[in-house]
């Protein structure tokens, strides 16, 4: 597998203009007194099907060659890559079927389906995506298309670095450090190779919940970790089992350390920013957030730092619950 360079991200960030949207980077002096340090906090949850993932997946689905669009594709997920391969595809002309987990949240799955994507469901304690996925797609004669792994998707997710070290720049802002959230991996490695690549100085950070944090207990180690089979976490979207092989292989060379979050403290940190940005932020989404504000790392303190606020896509009886307990 090749691996994804700054070069190749700039590329996937050109072919991408008009296929997403440029989203803002806000800013609040009440999160920069919490925090301790300036917050420019740039607003993914705003991006089409709300969630980063519609830029790798947008930019995999470009990548087929026109006689294989006709069997489509094949997607596993928990909702945000789901909901970006169903719209990426239906933008392209291209049938997709997506393996999600039965208790994936309900507006995830609405999202998909809004997209005219067929949906299969699995267990995800019992059964394995990959394998459902692998099975289908070769039924299909589709086109399997990761989450992360894969250096077409990092290269689309690390569009969003482009644009984000364009955005400080034109506000005269050398970002001290970057905080984003990591699941697999493909946002937060891609990321630092689209936005160090202008600015070779910050250092990126991932943001996890506490009790599923592989990506801290890897970049400590210099190995990969793995979190233990039934551990859980309101972060659905930032859920998997450990880095992958193409992120890692890229992370231990790009990130700076881990940070994580209690499930409490990633709620306090949707809470703030519906109050103070007037945003509707998922729990992985608020994972970022709420390390600056609760696990900000010390040489960060009084600095400028990013953050990554991934995905909105939250079940809104659970984010009123949320926004009222």
């Amino acid at each position: 597998m090749r691996m994804p360079t700054a070069e190749t991200v700039l590329e996937a960030h050109t072919r991408l203009q008009g296929c997403v949207l440029t989203t803002p980077v806000l800013r609040n002096d009440v999160l920069d007194e919490l925090a301790g340090a300036r917050l420019f906090i740039k607003c993914e949850n705003l991006q089409l099907t709300g969630s980063f993932k519609i830029r790798g997946a947008m930019n995999r689905l470009l990548q087929i060659p026109p006689e294989r669009k006709a069997a489509g594709v094949v997607a596993f997920s928990s909702g945000n890559h789901a909901q970006g391969v169903a719209r990426a595809a239906r933008l392209l002309g291209m049938p997709a079927l997506i393996v999600m987990p039965s208790d994936a949240p309900g507006v995830k799955i609405a999202g998909v389906r809004a997209d005219a994507a067929d949906i299969h469901l699995y267990d995800r304690n019992t059964e394995s995506r990959e394998a459902i996925a692998e099975r289908i797609a070769h039924e299909r004669g589709a086109v399997l298309v990761p989450s992360f792994d894969d250096p077409f998707i990092v290269e689309g997710q690390g569009s969003c670095g482009v644009e984000f070290a364009r955005q400080t720049q034109e506000l005269g802002v050398e970002l001290d450090h970057i905080i984003c959230c990591a699941g697999g991996g493909g946002l937060i490695t891609g990321l630092s190779l689209g936005f160090t690549a202008s600015s070779p100085s910050t250092r990126v950070w991932t943001a996890e919940p506490a009790d599923h944090d592989d990506w801290r207990r890897s970049l400590d180690s210099g190995d990969i970790q793995v979190n233990e089979p039934g551990t859980r976490s309101i972060c659905d979207a930032i859920l998997t089992p450990s880095p992958g092989e193409l992120t890692w292989e890229l992370g231990k060379q790009l990130l700076a350390g881990g940070r994580a979050a209690s499930d409490d403290q990633i709620r306090d940190a949707m809470r703030l920013a519906f109050r103070h940005l007037k945003l509707v932020v998922e729990p992985g989404g608020a994972a970022a957030l709420a390390c600056a504000l609760h696990d900000l790392p010390a040489q960060a303190k009084g600095g400028n730092v990013g953050i990554i606020i991934s995905g909105g896509n939250v079940d809104p009886k659970q984010f009123a619950a949320i926004l009222t307990g």
